[in-house]
């Protein structure tokens, strides 16, 4: 390959990983996320059984120029403190929304990835992991703008059958 091609396809690559690592439409959504927010949660341990609430308050900011929504909670959950750090991305290579979540609940490290709702003003995601009691399990979270000062996230999982049920329903008012 000669000097000339070799420079001109370094020139395209690197317009190519410019472009791929450029902000858009989909952080613009993320962004929306970012501020101060109340949060109120239910939590269903057992389809039997009545679910259990808890608050908290979470603080989210953009980082890294926009590209990542940086998550961090505190609360409580079946009455116990609660604490857990997440980030939010979406990969313009992939054109995926991809996210981890960490807590005070676990040792795992917890990868979701998933696409935007047809509304254009939600996220869904899924996850699985290796649960100790179960074994491999999957969840699926929504994350639903609801309007500029709150949003909701409900998250479900899937039993050994197959069967998918609701596990979490989270509502964020934004701090005022």
């Amino acid at each position: 390959m000669a000097k000339e091609e070799q420079k001109v396809d370094m020139q395209s690559r690197t317009e190519l990983f410019k472009e791929l690592a450029t902000p858009g439409a989909p952080h613009r959504l993320l962004a929306l996320l970012a501020g101060s927010w109340n949060t109120n949660h239910k939590y269903w341990m057992d389809p039997d059984q009545p679910y259990t609430e808890s608050s908290g308050f979470c603080v989210q900011k953009m980082i890294l120029d926009g590209r990542f929504l940086q998550q961090e909670f505190t609360g409580d959950m079946m009455g116990s403190p609660f604490a857990g750090f997440g980030f939010l991305g979406y990969d313009n290579n992939t054109k995926k929304y991809v996210s981890t979540w960490l807590d005070n609940m676990g040792t795992g490290i917890y990868y979701f990835e998933g696409s935007a709702g047809a509304d254009g003003r939600s996220i869904i995601q899924t996850c699985k992991y290796d649960n100790s009691v179960e074994g491999i399990a999957e969840w699926r979270s929504v994350t639903r703008l609801v309007d500029d000062n709150s949003y909701a996230v409900e998250m479900y999982g899937t039993d050994n059958s197959g069967k998918e049920r609701k596990i979490m329903e989270g509502t964020y008012t934004r701090k005022q």
